[in-house]
C-alpha cells in the first residue's frame, strides 16, 4: 500500500469511529428520549395535567354561569341590553369553554391511542393558560361592571328589575302540574325527570320570591347590604326558568315522538326491506351475515312495537339504534345512492332521539356539579346536534345526530353518577 494510501487510512478509520460512535450515541439518547415521554412518569404527568384543565374549565363553566346571572341583572336594569364589556366577556368565555371542553374531550383519546404523552400534557397546559387568561377577562369585567353598579344604580332599582322578571316567568310557567297530567297516560319512566323539574320549578320560584323580598328589605335599610340575597334571588330564578324549559321540552319531545312512530316503524321496515334485496346481490358467506343482522334487527323492531306507545322516546331511540346497526352491518355493500336515500329515512328518528338525548343530559345535569367529563360530552352532543341539524348533506347530517347522540347519552350517565357520589365523579 502506498503512503499516501497509508495516510489517508490513518485518519478515515479514527474518523469513521468517532462519527459512528456520536451517531450511534444519538440514537440511542433519542430512543431513550422516547421512551421516557411513553414512560409511566411522563404517563401521570400528563394525567395530572388533564385533571387540571378539567378543574380549570369547570371553573370557567361556573363563572360563565354566574356571569350569566350578571348580565341577565343588566339587562333588565339597561332597559334589556347588558352593558358591551360584560357581553363581549361572556361572549368570550364561552368560547374559549366549549373549545376547551371540546379539546379536552379528545384527550384521554389521544393518550390512549398511544400519542406521546409529553404531546399530550402540552396540549392540556395549553388549555389550562387558555381558561386562567377567560377567567381574568371575566374578572375584569365583573369588578368593572361592579363598580359602575355601585355608583349608578341603586339596590331597590335592581331588586324591582328582577321581581318583575320573577312574574314574568310565573306568567310563562302558567301550571306545571297540568302539563304532568297530560303526560301520565305515558309510562312513567318517559316523563319522570319533567315531573321532577316541574316541581323544582315551583320550589325555585318560591324561594326567588323570598330572597328577593328579603333583597327588598334590605335595600330600604341603608344599615344592611341587598347584594347576597338579591343574586341569591336571581340564581333561584334562573334554575326555575332552566327546570320550567326542561318541563315543556320534555311534554313536545313525549308528545312529537307519540305521533311519528307510525312513520318510524315503516321507514325501518323499509329499510329492511332494502337491506333484503341488497343481500340478495352479494356473495354468499357476506349475504350470509348479513341476513343474520336483518334477522336480529327485525326481531328486535318486532319487540319495540308492542309498548311504543307507552314509550314513545324510548322507542324513538332504539329505532334510531337499530337504524345505526343495520348501516354498519351493510358497510360498503350500498351504492352511494342507497346510502343517500337510507341517511334521508333515517334522519327525522335519529335527530328526535338525540334532542332528546341532549334534553335528558341537560336535565340530568340541573342541581348538581358534574365534573369535566360530563360537562364536555354535553357540548360535543349540543355542537353534534347544531351540526345535524345545519348540515345540507344527509349522511352527513344524520352521523352529526348519531354523534350527538352517544355524547349525550354519556354525559346522562356521568351526570347520574356525579348526583349518586355526591358531585365526586370525574375532575370538578
Amino acid at each position: 500500500m502506498t503512503e499516501p494510501a497509508d495516510e489517508f487510512l490513518r485518519w478515515v478509520i479514527p474518523a469513521a469511529v468517532v462519527f459512528g460512535v456520536t451517531a450511534l450515541a444519538v440514537i440511542a439518547g433519542l430512543l431513550a428520549l422516547r421512551r421516557a415521554r411513553r414512560s409511566p412518569k411522563a404517563r401521570a404527568a400528563a394525567e395530572a395535567a388533564q385533571n387540571e384543565a378539567g378543574r380549570a374549565l369547570v371553573r370557567l363553566d361556573d363563572a360563565v354561569d354566574d356571569l350569566d346571572v350578571e348580565v341577565s341583572l343588566s339587562g333588565a336594569l339597561y332597559g334589556g341590553d347588558a352593558p358591551t364589556a360584560l357581553r363581549r366577556a361572556r361572549m368570550t368565555a364561552q368560547h374559549v369553554r366549549d373549545d376547551g371542553f371540546e379539546e379536552y374531550r379528545r384527550l384521554a383519546d389521544r393518550l390512549a391511542g398511544g400519542e406521546e404523552a409529553a404531546r399530550v400534557r402540552r396540549s392540556a397546559e395549553a388549555i389550562t393558560r387558555r381558561v386562567d387568561a377567560a377567567l381574568r377577562t371575566v374578572e375584569v369585567a365583573r369588578t368593572a361592571h361592579a363598580a359602575w353598579v355601585t355608583s349608578h344604580v341603586s339596590a331597590a332599582e335592581q331588586v324591582r328589575a328582577a321581581q318583575a322578571r320573577l312574574a314574568e316567568v310565573r306568567a310563562a310557567m302558567g301550571d306545571p302540574e297540568a302539563l304532568i297530567a297530560q303526560l301520565a297516560r305515558f309510562d312513567e319512566r318517559e316523563w319522570q325527570d319533567a315531573a321532577a323539574a316541574a316541581r323544582a320549578a315551583v320550589t325555585e320560584a318560591d324561594e326567588a320570591e323570598e330572597r328577593l323580598a328579603e333583597a327588598s328589605r334590605s335595600a330600604a335599610d341603608p344599615s344592611r347590604n341587598a347584594l347576597a340575597d338579591l343574586a341569591a334571588g336571581e340564581r333561584a330564578l334562573r334554575r326555575a326558568e332552566a327546570d320550567a324549559r326542561t318541563l315543556e321540552e320534555t311534554y313536545r319531545l313525549i308528545t312529537q315522538a307519540s305521533q311519528a312512530l307510525p312513520d318510524e316503524f315503516d321507514s325501518a321496515r323499509g329499510a329492511l326491506r332494502a337491506a333484503t334485496a341488497t343481500r340478495a346481490k352479494l356473495e354468499p358467506a357476506h349475504a350470509e351475515r348479513l341476513g343474520e343482522e336483518i334477522r336480529a334487527v327485525a326481531s328486535s323492531l318486532d319487540a319495540l312495537e308492542s309498548g311504543a306507545a307507552r314509550r314513545p322516546t324510548q322507542t324513538i331511540g332504539e329505532i334510531a339504534r337499530l337504524r345505526d346497526r343495520l348501516d354498519a352491518a351493510l358497510g360498503d355493500a350500498r351504492t352511494a345512492q342507497q346510502r343517500l336515500r337510507g341517511a334521508r329515512t333515517a334522519l327525522p328518528g335519529t335527530l328526535a332521539a338525540a334532542r332528546n338525548g341532549v334534553a335528558l343530559a341537560e336535565a340530568a345535569m340541573s342541581g348538581v356539579r358534574p365534573g369535566a367529563d360530563a360537562r364536555a360530552r354535553l357540548i360535543s352532543a349540543q355542537r353534534d346536534l347544531a351540526a345535524a341539524r345545519q348540515a345540507q348533506d344527509p349522511v352527513e347530517a344524520l352521523d352529526a345526530a348519531r354523534r350527538a347522540l352517544r355524547h349525550a347519552e354519556d354525559a346522562q350517565a356521568l351526570a347520574r353518577y356525579a348526583a349518586d357520589e355526591g358531585g365526586a365523579g370525574d375532575p370538578v
